[in-house]
């Protein structure tokens, strides 16, 4: 994996090659990033990332200014190479968290900015993480949530949804707490 821009740029992030894994494409993640450079001040702005893997999203977020990110990864290993590659860089502010997205999330106490989930496109209960995650505490009137899932999954008939890219196979879809 690359980190496409910022105080980081260029630099490779490889994974043990045991890691099963299934990393945001470097077309997609530039795209969401493109998207967020207009949205957001990643200087002034919380991340949330969910189902975190090897942290690609909240790597590229650190790179560029971000020092408020809570790493979510239940796979032991996963977070170990999360806390061992943000120290290597010198990181401050990433977090990571050893623990299942839902037991997480019904104790969140804070609220982010942006929430963004990865989930594994075999998770039987992938149709659900929106629910999940608007159910918690760790969403408020201005957050941002960004789901990445697969074509056959579709967020269009929840509440809170607002609109979906793709690019290839990759599908982000972007959900925001009802004013009402």
């Amino acid at each position: 994996m690359r980190i496409i821009s910022g105080s980081l740029r260029g630099r490779m992030v490889v994974a043990p090659k045991q890691f099963k894994l299934r990393p945001t494409t470097d077309i997609a993640k530039e795209a969401l990033f493109n998207i967020l450079n207009n949205e957001i001040d990643f200087d002034e702005s919380s991340l949330l990332d969910l189902f975190a893997g090897i942290g690609s999203i909240s790597l590229e977020c650190a790179s560029r200014g971000m020092t408020d990110i809570v790493c979510v990864e239940r796979n032991a290993q996963h977070a170990a190479f999360i806390k061992k590659t943000a120290k290597d860089f010198k990181l401050e502010g990433v977090t990571v968290l050893c623990n299942d997205v839902r037991d997480f999330l019904k104790i969140a106490y804070r609220s982010f900015d942006i929430i963004f989930a990865d989930p594994p496109y075999d998770l039987p209960w992938i149709a659900q993480v929106p629910d999940y995650i608007f159910s918690s505490q760790a969403v408020n009137n201005d957050t941002t949530v960004i789901i990445e899932h697969p074509a056959e999954v579709s967020y269009a008939a929840h509440p809170q949804f607002s609109h979906t890219k793709h690019y290839g196979k990759v599908h982000f879809s972007w959900l925001k707490k009802s004013m009402c």
